[in-house]
């Protein structure tokens, strides 16, 4: 769940969106009943051109399309399989996302309130629900849905955890945290709950943050926003050795995670090893092509190392990305 609320920043609303009429062309193009070249689609054709009426392999179309950001294809397939059978809680849930991906904010919420209507008591539904009232600044109304989960379990740590992030988004810093406390409390495995504890008592400068960090990576080694939360801390606290080794073990966990590479890459300016940061800024570009600070940074790193056309054609590259990136302009007046 809260993987959702964490990625709605620019850059990856950028990336989907530019992303989003490539992908969508190509689902488009290859038809719902027509041989597409992808496997798992091709056989989910075959099943439901022979069982028309299995609301199971609708959804399972769907889930396909909803990876390949034809997101058309996946609502329409959704709302198929709920037409034939509505008591399935997940095809909602999917549903949801879909129309929420697709920018249709408002479909995605009555298609949550519907999913409400029909499981009132079922949690998860409910806590979804909140989050994406939550995402669209409804916050007493996502408040409202995280009672009704608190009548239902009174011990609930998602619906505390949920109560923290509507606080924080509010700007209620002290009730943000004694929600997560209690979220914590309930539920000592709740690594996003330990994340948001550290992130606001690091804006509180309390040394208690590092804390929290550390209980966050101990809980889950592995886990890449934990992980980026306290390489970042360790960073604004002067600990660029510690963070930059965070950074690095976050690209040895994931080598695809473009924002590693980029932290590195800014670590290692800020520690004058130029060359290292242009290998980090170009590894985060390949990582994400649309990722428009790290052109600008390579193209700085480029300019410090004298490769001014290379310099050129990665400010020119930020400023096709971000016409408005004022530093990219600068820069690209510095190498013409």
């Amino acid at each position: 769940m809260h993987k959702f609320i964490e990625y709605r920043y620019f850059a990856l609303i950028l990336l989907v969106f530019m992303s989003f009429v490539g992908c969508k062309k190509k689902v488009e193009d290859q038809g719902q009943g027509q041989k597409t070249g992808n496997a798992k689609l091709d056989q989910l054709n075959a099943q439901i051109e022979k069982s028309p009426k299995n609301a199971d392999l609708y959804y399972a179309r769907a889930e396909q399309y909803f990876e390949l950001e034809g997101f058309d294809e996946a609502i329409a397939d959704l709302n198929k399989a709920i037409s034939i059978d509505s008591s399935k809680v997940d095809y909602y849930h999917l549903l949801a996302d879909a129309y929420m991906d697709y920018f249709k904010s408002f479909k995605a919420l009555k298609t949550l309130e519907t999913a409400v209507m029909r499981f009132p008591r079922r949690i998860p539904t409910l806590l979804k629900l909140s989050e994406f009232q939550m995402i669209l600044q409804m916050h007493k109304e996502s408040m409202k849905s995280i009672d009704q989960v608190l009548q239902i379990d009174p011990q609930n740590a998602e619906a505390f955890f949920m109560f923290g992030m509507n606080f924080k988004e509010m700007g209620d810093t002290a009730r943000a945290i004694n929600s997560f406390q209690t979220a914590v409390e309930n539920d000592p495995e709740l690594v996003d709950a330990w994340i948001n504890l550290g992130q606001l008592h690091a804006t509180l400068g309390n040394a208690i943050a590092g804390r929290y960090f550390e209980t966050a990576t101990r809980i889950d080694p592995k886990n890449i926003e934990a992980l980026h939360a306290r390489g970042y801390y360790q960073q604004s606290i002067g600990d660029l050795k510690g963070s930059l080794a965070t950074f690095r073990k976050i690209n040895r966990i994931d080598p695809k995670y473009a924002e590693g590479y980029f932290n590195a890459g800014l670590l290692l300016m800020d520690m004058d090893s130029i060359p290292a940061a242009y290998e980090k800024f170009d590894a985060a570009i390949k990582a994400s092509p649309v990722h428009i600070q790290a052109f600008f940074y390579r193209g700085v790193a480029a300019e410090i190392l004298g490769k001014k056309q290379q310099a050129k054609a990665d400010y020119e590259q930020a400023l096709k990305l971000a016409p408005d990136y004022t530093k990219a302009k600068e820069g690209l007046e510095r190498v013409r």
